[in-house]
């Protein structure tokens, strides 16, 4: 007889899932043997309280797949189902259970027929209490998968969560870095229009005659800090960005200042 149990949505935990419930499986007193651990599929053999079978753990999409199939002892030729049955045929009922021919219990209900001695019933207590083993481990695997999956269920919300809260400070950055980006563009825009204006005033004071080589050379260096600074917001690097407005702004200031000394004189 085949148990399959899931652990629900834990596939991407899987080599974990195997450990775990390995680990829970001992805890609970199984013997475990044989193990052979895969990256998506694992057999191994167990024993617990006296009944042995094979485990056989998949990941079927999202799940992890547990098989549990029962190598059932043949206990009630053990407990002497010989002498518990009377009449007729015994000699031919032992030999189809030795050689496996018949499951020993279809081949006593079989020969007893509801009209044997109550010994009968003795020797049927083996195939009962072989299948109350079964149906105990059974509970016991069952046990384990669901606290292996409660485990894995709760490391895996743990990782969406911080997952989730990398994702919200990467965009709380993303909004702030927009933001930063945005003033920064508006103190270039406004130191392009003062850089314009002060070019334009040096432009009529040489058309008037007069020396403008000092501040032409400042509006000069203001238009190439002007440059940096634009290429420099392309690529993100605000703190260049700020610097570079900053010198470009003295510069437009100081040529501001020298037209205006040759104004005076």
């Amino acid at each position: 007889m085949a148990f399959i149990y899931y652990g629900q949505g834990v596939s991407s935990l899987y080599r974990d899932f195997v450990e775990r419930l390995m680990s829970q499986l001992a805890l609970r007193g199984t013997e475990i043997t044989h193990q052979n651990i895969g990256d998506a599929s694992s057999r191994m053999d167990v024993r617990h309280t006296g009944e042995e079978g094979s485990m056989e753990i998949t990941v079927d999409r999202e799940n992890v797949r547990v098989s549990y199939t029962v190598n059932r002892e043949r206990k009630e030729v053990r407990k002497g189902i010989a002498g518990a049955i009377t009449g007729a045929g015994i000699g031919g009922l032992l030999g189809g259970i030795l050689r496996g021919d018949r499951d020993v219990g279809d081949v006593v209900g079989g020969a007893i027929g509801g009209a044997a001695a109550g010994g009968a019933y003795g020797a049927y207590d083996g195939y009962e209490s072989s299948r109350e083993d079964r149906t105990a481990f059974a509970e016991v695997l069952a046990e384990a998968v669901r606290d292996v999956e409660d485990e894995l269920q709760s490391i895996i919300e743990g990782q969406e969560e911080a997952r989730e809260a990398l994702r919200e400070r990467g965009r709380q950055k993303r909004e702030e870095d927009l933001a930063r980006t945005e003033e920064l563009r508006e103190l270039l825009e406004e130191l392009y229009g003062d850089l314009l204006a002060v070019q334009e005033e040096v432009e009529l004071a040489a058309v008037e005659g007069q020396d403008v080589k000092k501040p032409r050379t400042r509006t000069d260096r203001a238009e190439v800090l002007y440059g940096e600074a634009e290429a420099a917001l392309e690529e993100g690097n605000h703190v260049v960005v700020k610097a570079k407005v900053k010198a470009a702004r003295a510069m437009v200031e100081g040529a501001q200042e020298l037209l205006a000394s040759l104004g005076d004189d």
